[in-house]
């Protein structure tokens, strides 16, 4: 063998060597836990809340304390859609600014939570109804670190983010979600970050500082998802269009309610199920939040 093509093999199978110890000693160490770590689905609504001390954003930092400290966290947002299923694979992912129009504060906002490549090949591993990619172009889009560094602001937890594949429909989503369903148990905290209802072009933007303003429409079909989920009628949250003219207006497109699939996907059957942030904005918003567990 040449000289240049033995190093080139050398380097080669260290770099595999190291890759493949790292990712034994990181699932070594998340062994199994006597309790699942709960799983929740987040109204995240503006990309304010990521900055602004409101009812929302203390919810969701004492949601921070109130649930055990994550080993990792990963969040299924609205904001990544894909054609196929990527998973964020760098050691630092960005802070992604996917917006316009808001304050030059937001966009300041960096959250410099670290990333983990061995998590995210174990991941893969596990979804094996989707060929999953490891994507190194992505980041922390608003769907997940507005929400996330108000739970963990000294940003001291692995987050990463999974893609949704716009191109399946809503069962597929569901059933992927089913193959998460270890990560539980290795104290990962799932993150379904979207809102249920979210119809931005019927936003009555004069009402947005009006305290829990909803159209008729939205508090009812708000209700009827909440009652779907209460009792665990999940083949009806599924089927969400047969639910009638309210749900095609809280749902003009899905990105938004596709995360909650994710979440209930991931209900273990001795599962609580608790609702917060439970508030409409703007009439046509809704920012009601679950956690199963």
């Amino acid at each position: 063998m040449e000289r240049k093509a033995f190093l080139r093999t050398l380097v080669t199978g260290v770099a595999s060597m190291t890759t493949l110890a790292a990712f034994n000693q990181f699932t070594s160490e998340l062994k199994e836990q006597e309790t699942l770590m709960p799983v929740l689905f987040v109204g995240h609504g503006s990309p304010m809340n990521g900055i602004e001390d409101n009812e929302f954003s203390r919810t969701w930092k004492a949601m921070g304390k109130q649930i055990p400290t994550p080993a990792a966290v990963l969040v299924i947002s609205a904001h990544w859609l894909s054609q196929g299923t990527r998973i964020t694979a760098m050691d630092f992912p960005q802070t992604i600014h996917d917006f316009g129009g808001f304050p030059k504060e937001l966009y300041e906002v960096q959250y410099k939570a670290p990333g983990n490549p061995a998590l995210a090949k174990e991941t893969s591993l596990l979804l094996t109804s989707a060929l999953v990619e490891m994507d190194h172009d992505w980041g922390l889009d608003h769907g997940a670190w507005t929400v996330v560094r108000h739970m963990y602001p000294e940003a001291n937890i692995p987050v990463l983010q999974l893609s949704i594949d716009y191109t399946k429909g809503p069962q597929y989503h569901y059933d992927l979600a089913k193959e998460l369903y270890s990560l539980r148990k290795k104290g990962v905290l799932i993150i379904g970050s979207g809102n249920m209802v979210h119809n931005l072009r019927m936003v009555a933007w004069d009402k947005l500082n009006e305290s829990e303003y909803g159209y008729d429409w939205a508090l009812q079909i708000n209700n009827k998802f909440k009652e779907l989920i209460g009792n665990g009628h999940h083949d009806s949250l599924i089927r969400y269009e047969s639910l009638g003219k309210e749900a095609l207006l809280a749902i003009p497109t899905p990105e938004h309610y596709w995360p909650l699939l994710y979440t209930l996907g991931l209900k273990g059957g001795k599962d609580a199920i608790s609702f917060f942030n439970d508030k409409a904005v703007g009439g046509s918003l809704t920012m009601t939040s679950v956690k199963i567990g």
